[in-house]
């Protein structure tokens, strides 16, 4: 069963897929030899952006997004320049929410001011920890002193809207260390925290050989709700799975995102997801992992791979998404960006209220604290 498709909000990911070192716990696409340089890198995203305007005529970029990869490695004269001209392709101004990845090591740090004159209004700085005994047991290239010596960079570079990527149940960690860390972060008054469990993702060192003195699941579940707490004590709302914001501080394209949005995405292994409200498709896009294929698949005027969403499929890829987030949601929302008419999925919602883990409030549907203990089970009843 099928209802009209409306396009959601657009937002762009732009992917810049170099690292000076590949951290052992990382699955993320990046490189750490370079195969081509950034003139020819930049050159290629900006010809991909040309390219897929024709898919979007007429729609507004709602925020913009450099991923990595480690982007705080890119000369800020090449972004001020990419985002000159996407500027002039899309038509945004400094209203969009226009976010930048960051390495604090010293010599990305450097350039925070640049990035900031250059168009880059929120940076995410990737501190995972401020403990040096973690930090280099999770092979990162910057100590807990230049963690606290970037964020400060960050605030005297003019940036007041700012996240801290932050790791738990780290190898030996105590619930006691876990809050030290947190403490740390805080002091810095972040407006954004990503507060994540450390987890061993297949293809990864750290899953082929893991950490020794990793927390069993019931001291991981103590530290992640004591770190709870004491973010709610700080004033910090708990928006999705991973992430805590201060009030209207949310990150847009990340929110965009797990709320189904449409998003273009730019760059060497970049995904994409693009609503055709007129033929009643769902697009799918995903770039060459390898920088070296990207640029050459873009500069003989391809595309990448594209797929097409079926109606069946889009019911479990909504919910995968939209309930990493703890706002309701509601159903006509559903029926506008899938397209599927609420009759096929009701009957499931039904049967997880039955069981306490959703709750239903008029036209709005939400997870209850069972369910979001649960949400994987949640997530595979629309399997």
């Amino acid at each position: 069963m099928s209802a009209p498709l409306i396009p959601p909000p657009l937002t762009l990911y732009v992917h810049y897929p170099w690292c000076v070192r590949k951290c052992p716990y990382c699955d993320f696409n990046s490189h750490t030899q370079r195969t081509v340089d950034d003139a020819a890198y930049f050159a290629a995203l900006l010809r991909q952006l040309e390219q897929t305007l024709p898919l979007i005529w007429g729609r507004h970029i709602h925020a913009l997004f450099f991923g990595g990869g480690t982007p705080s490695l890119m000369p800020p004269e090449a972004l001020a320049d990419f985002l000159s001209q996407a500027r002039a392709l899309l038509g945004f101004g400094a209203e969009v929410e226009v976010t930048l990845e960051a390495n604090p090591g010293t010599a990305e740090a450097e350039k925070f001011a640049a990035f900031r004159v250059a168009g880059v209004n929120r940076l995410s700085v990737g501190v995972q920890s401020f403990d040096d005994r973690q930090l280099q047991t999770l092979g990162r290239i910057h100590s807990a002193a230049e963690a606290h010596a970037a964020l400060d960079m960050v605030r005297a570079a003019g940036f007041d809207n700012f996240n801290i990527d932050l790791m738990f149940a780290l190898p030996g960690q105590t619930v006691g260390d876990a809050l030290a860390d947190l403490e740390a972060a805080l002091a810095h008054a972040p407006t954004h925290l990503s507060h994540y469990q450390l987890t061993l993702e297949p293809n990864t060192p750290f899953y082929r050989q893991p950490p020794p003195g990793l927390p069993d699941d019931d001291v991981a579940t103590e530290i992640q709700q004591a770190c709870a707490a004491r973010l709610q004590a700080a004033g910090f709302e708990h928006y999705e799975v991973s992430a805590w914001a201060q009030p209207g501080r949310a990150c847009r394209h990340n929110l965009n995102y797990w709320r189904y949005g449409d998003y273009i995405g730019l760059g060497a292994g970049a995904h994409g997801k693009l609503t055709l409200a007129q033929r009643n498709e769902i697009l799918r896009t995903q770039m060459p992992a390898s920088p070296g294929a990207y640029v050459a698949e873009i500069e003989r005027g391809g595309m990448g791979r594209q797929h097409s969403v079926p109606l069946t499929e889009r019911p479990f890829e909504y919910m995968l998404n939209r309930l990493r987030l703890f706002e309701p949601f509601a159903l006509a929302e559903f029926e506008a960006v899938t397209g599927v008419s609420r009759e096929v999925v009701l009957p499931t919602l039904n049967a997880l209220q039955e069981k306490g883990l959703l709750v239903q409030q008029n036209d709005a549907w939400t997870l209850t604290e069972q369910g979001q203990a649960f949400l994987n089970d949640v997530i595979e009843a629309f399997l």
